[in-house]
């Protein structure tokens, strides 16, 4: 009796007899739940190993196959990375050196155990290769527009940068390395921040001659560092400094654009591997055309003061100064930043020959409207108050 109960048992335990019994009562085709299903296949190019494994429709509860390291994504440009990773199933692992708190906004951005903050030390060789361990890509996002007492132009912006490609081409197993620079970056550019992301390009090719290189222009969003800037000074003084006479032309790019552009490099068919592109928005603007815009959309009446370059420099220096003299931390420079003051002395616009949003099938957004509406937050008395159009026409006009 028990040899039969035995025998029962595999049977009913065997695998191949169960399933397949349910394919004859059920006849399903395997071509449409294989990997090679168009809608289950892989959309990561990676270098000649194959595509790697997808599961689900895509969404943050699928598996994308992408298991990315992104340095630096506490940042501005970080959160609206991770958040494009993780809705498409992708694993993201957060190395952050700061408190706890710092990675805290980018846990709900994906499913439970996608986002994996980590601890690590820029300075540490061994904390970053714990950080990519794991990883099959590498995003770096580190980049600091002024320098603090710790750390300097060339150590946050040229020496990390390089110190992360050298890991990865170690590691074996990093299949796309995408390093995030800046529009203008050149050697002979005035700015050392400049100088110090075209070094960090030069050594990323040299030893990943595989790596996307990517260089926005100035990123403006709800957290950004430029109408933002001008904005507070602006409630806060009632005018503007307008370094130089404002006739510096720029090319201001929305930031979800940039992180769209990295997205979309990740997905193709490795034709952006080894390649450099430059991402400026749709419109080119001068410096006052661009405050024009942020002072109709606060409804103030623009005020500015025009500060010529060696004033600018000259109120900009004493923290250059003091800045390794002081036993004390200095405030962070805004307006007045020397290096960025030294790099609005060139216009920053992309290249005629580069390539852009559209070699990338991106088209970017115009900066009037949504992405600046984050301004609203600073008229006078709520979104519906301040100043209006109708206000700002002189009496002289009316008939």
């Amino acid at each position: 009796m028990q040899v039969v109960s035995r025998r029962l048992g595999h049977q009913n335990l065997n695998p191949c007899r169960s399933i397949s019994s349910l394919k004859s009562l059920y006849p399903l085709h395997d071509y449409h739940y294989g990997a090679h299903h168009p809608r289950f296949a892989s959309n990561i190019a990676t270098k000649g190993i194959g595509h790697l494994v997808r599961k689900g429709t895509g969404g943050r509860s699928s598996v994308s196959g992408i298991i990315s390291a992104v340095f630096g994504a506490t940042g501005f440009l970080g959160r609206y990375l991770v958040q494009r990773l993780a809705k498409m199933g992708s694993q993201v692992l957060v190395p952050f050196r700061g408190s706890e708190d710092s990675h805290r906004h980018l846990k709900l951005m994906g499913d439970l155990g996608q986002i994996v903050p980590m601890k690590y030390n820029p300075r540490d060789e061994n904390s970053i290769k714990a950080v990519m361990a794991k990883a099959n890509v590498v995003i770096n996002l580190i980049g600091r527009e002024y320098e603090t007492r710790n750390y300097s132009f060339e150590e946050v912006n040229h020496f990390m940068a390089e110190k992360l490609a050298v890991i990865a081409k170690e590691h074996g197993g990093i299949m796309r390395f995408v390093q995030v620079s800046c529009l203008g970056a050149s050697p002979s550019s005035p700015s050392r921040m400049l100088k110090a992301k075209a070094a960090a390009e030069e050594a990323i090719l040299r030893e990943l001659p595989e790596a996307t290189i990517m260089r926005p222009a100035g990123m403006i969003g709800t957290e950004d560092r430029i109408l933002n800037t001008w904005a507070h000074f602006v409630k806060n003084y009632g005018f503007l400094p307008l370094i130089g006479d404002g006739s510096t032309k720029i090319q201001p790019v929305y930031v979800v654009d940039v992180a769209s552009a990295i997205i979309a490099a990740l997905k193709d068919d490795g034709t952006s591997m080894g390649k450099v592109y430059e991402l400026g928005g749709p419109d080119v603007f001068s410096v006052h055309q661009l405050a024009e815009i942020m002072f109709d959309t606060i409804r103030e009446w623009p005020h500015y003061v025009k500060v010529p370059f060696p004033i600018a420099k000259g109120i900009a220096m004493p923290r250059e100064i003091f800045l390794n003299k002081v036993p004390f931390p200095l405030p962070t420079p805004t307006i007045f930043n020397l290096d960025q003051i030294n790099a609005l002395t060139q216009d920053t616009v992309v290249s005629p020959d580069a390539l852009t949003f559209n070699d990338l099938g991106i088209v970017p957004h115009k900066l009037k409207g949504y992405p600046i509406e984050f301004l609203i937050q600073y008229r006078k008395g709520g979104p519906n108050y301040g100043s209006t159009v109708s206000e700002k026409v002189s009496p002289d006009a009316y008939p």
